[in-house]
């Protein structure tokens, strides 16, 4: 996959197949318009682009906004929009000034002088331009005028539940992995650095590897207990994350940590990737360590379960 950081970097492509959006979470809905942009491309003999935005928009457009949580990170989304088989990514840096470009002002300069667009393929709920006042009708008309063909994606299904970034947020934040994961067609996941604990996990002999995030816009799902996944110098374990304040040790701060199985590695200072696969439980207060270790030991009995 070509990444361009800027749409003079472009150079023209024969027919290309373009879409347009943010990608927060890169879900099952935008994995069915990639599939749909390969296939048509396959069958018009072009090459797929993708023009998505950086900072995400509502960081541009609402920068006081204290609870904006996205998904995943860019680096994240670029990883996944490879692995989904995109052949151009433009990257168009969103600025206050951009945000005031009309939906026809950015369809005539960018898709139509920029790309020479050939089709372009967009989901069921798109909206772009300023005020998002563009949309299907918008694409469709100015379609015809220049010569590209529009394509609607129509709602993914999942459980009767359209699939939507949205949904995806609010499941993360109730904790609901396993739904997440279904919406999204992959793991839920978190990448950061090994920073130093307490350790008093090791102390009871559950020792944690502490995760520092070093993306504030990262949303991280609901405090509890989870099964995971954990990828680490590449290989992949098994383990149980904890999100949450570690009530019994007066922990009052956000730790994001796992207890990595069959695994006794220093690895400070080294980036490792939680996949969350399922929530065993709510974080609980015990009276003391040893109460806690014994729940512990069932959490990771029902994980190995679980995992295997």
């Amino acid at each position: 996959m070509k990444i361009y950081h800027h749409i003079s970097e472009f150079k023209g492509i024969k027919n290309p197949i373009v879409t347009i959006g943010t990608f927060d979470g890169v879900h099952i809905g935008h994995q069915k318009i990639i599939s749909r942009m390969r296939e048509l491309a396959k069958k018009h003999d072009g090459e797929t682009v993708l023009i998505t935005f950086y900072p995400h928009p509502r960081l541009v457009i609402h920068p006081d906004s204290k609870n904006l949580k996205f998904i995943n990170t860019q680096e994240r989304k670029i990883q996944l929009l490879e692995k989904a088989g995109i052949d151009h990514l433009i990257v168009i840096e969103f600025t206050k000034e951009f945000s005031k470009f009309t939906s026809k002002r950015f369809i005539e300069e960018y898709l139509v002088e920029k790309i020479n667009t050939h089709r372009l393929i967009i989901g069921y709920d798109h909206h772009f331009g300023k005020n998002r006042l563009g949309d299907f009708n918008t694409l469709y008309d100015l379609g015809k005028k220049h010569g590209f063909d529009v394509e609607k994606i129509p709602a993914q299904d999942v459980e009767n539940i359209a699939v939507s970034s949205t949904k995806i947020r609010k499941a993360l934040n109730e904790g609901k992995i396993r739904k997440a994961n279904a919406l999204l067609g992959y793991e839920y996941s978190i990448t950061g650095k090994v920073v130093g604990g307490k350790q008093i996990g090791r102390k009871i002999g559950f020792p944690t590897a502490n995760i520092d995030l070093e993306d504030e816009y990262k949303l991280v799902t609901a405090n509890g207990v989870y099964a995971c996944r954990v990828d680490y110098n590449g290989k992949r374990y098994k383990g149980m994350g904890n999100i949450g304040v570690r009530p019994t040790v007066n922990n009052s701060d956000l730790t994001i940590e796992v207890n990595i199985f069959d695994f006794d590695e220093d690895i400070y200072d080294q980036e490792i990737t939680i996949y969350f696969v399922d929530r065993l439980r709510d974080e609980i207060k015990f009276e003391n360590l040893d109460e806690l270790s014994e729940q512990l030991a069932k959490d990771e009995k029902t994980t190995r379960e679980l995992l295997d």
